[in-house]
Parts: structure tokens; sequence; C-alpha cells
């Protein structure tokens, strides 16, 4: 044990020229292509690194070329949706307008109906009356009138009678 703690310049010399040929041995053949590895992963890394970076950049400008686009096309989606309410109200108005004056056509016509019918009805109503007056004055008279006499007793009546109409 005491030759472990006495000091042997022979043995030191020996372990630092073994020591230093191991060094030499390591950085030849271990730490050069370990610290190239090292140095070349490093720098695949930055590249890997700059290249994220740039597609995060491009992803980021796409992001906000489709926004843009986005809002130009929800912009132009409104405005079709305005123009196409603007045009249905103008349908819908000339709709409108054709239905009123339709019903304004038909109660034109409906009442020039209703007025002739009125007029043919009147006229009718008096020649019955007439007829009935004539059948009155003849079963009162007990006698029988001419046809010819009747037609033109009957013509002045209704005309006795249109006039006394348009009077009133």
């Amino acid at each position: 044990m005491d030759k472990l703690v006495t000091p042997d310049p022979g043995l030191m010399l020996w372990t630092i020229v073994t020591f230093l040929a191991l060094v030499a041995l390591l950085k030849r053949f271990a730490w050069g292509p370990l610290l190239t590895a090292i140095a070349e992963r490093e720098a695949r890394l930055r590249a890997e690194g700059a290249a994220a970076q740039k597609a995060r950049d491009e992803a980021e400008r796409i992001k906000n070329e489709l926004s843009t686009q986005l809002a130009e096309a929800q912009a132009r989606r409104q405005e079709v949706l305005d123009r196409a309410a603007k045009d249905g109200e103008a349908v819908l108005a000339q709709f409108k307008a054709a239905a009123e004056e339709e019903t304004r056509r038909l109660r034109e016509k409906t009442a020039a109906e209703l007025g002739r019918e009125k007029d043919r009805l009147v006229v009718e109503l008096r020649r019955e009356v007439a007829d009935l007056s004539v059948a009155a004055a003849e079963r009162l008279l007990r006698r029988s009138v001419d046809p010819g006499v009747e037609k033109a007793v009957l013509d002045e009546f209704l005309k006795d009678i249109e006039r006394g109409g348009r009077r009133q």
C-alpha cells in the first residue's frame, strides 16, 4: 500500500504519455467526428428552424390573404343579397300595382255590367207592369183590346214611365 502513495517518476511519466496518447487518439477518431457531427446537426437545426419560421410566415400570410378573401366574399354575398332583396321588392311592387289595376278594372267592368243588368231589369219590370196594367184594365173594362192598339198603348205607357222615372 505504500507504493500507491509514493510517487514513482517513471510511472508518472508513462501515465502522462499514455494519457496524452489517449487524448490524441480520442481527438482524432472520436472528438473530431463527434464535434463535426454536432456542428452539422446544429447547422441543420438552424436551417430547419429558419425553414419552419419561413413556413409559419407563409402560413400567416396565406391566413391573412384568406381572411381578406373571405371578407370580400362576404361583402359580395351581402351585396348580392341586398340587390336581390331590392329586386324582389321592385317585383313585388310591380305585382301589387298590376293586381290593383286588375282589381280596379274588374270593379269597373262589374259596375258597368251591373248597371246594364239593372237597366235591362228596369225595362223588363216596366214591361211586366205595363202588361199587368193592361191585363187589369182589360178585366176591368171587360173588353178585348186589339193587339196593335195594345202595343201602341203599351209603348206609350212605357215612354210615360221612362219620362216619369227620369224626372224623379
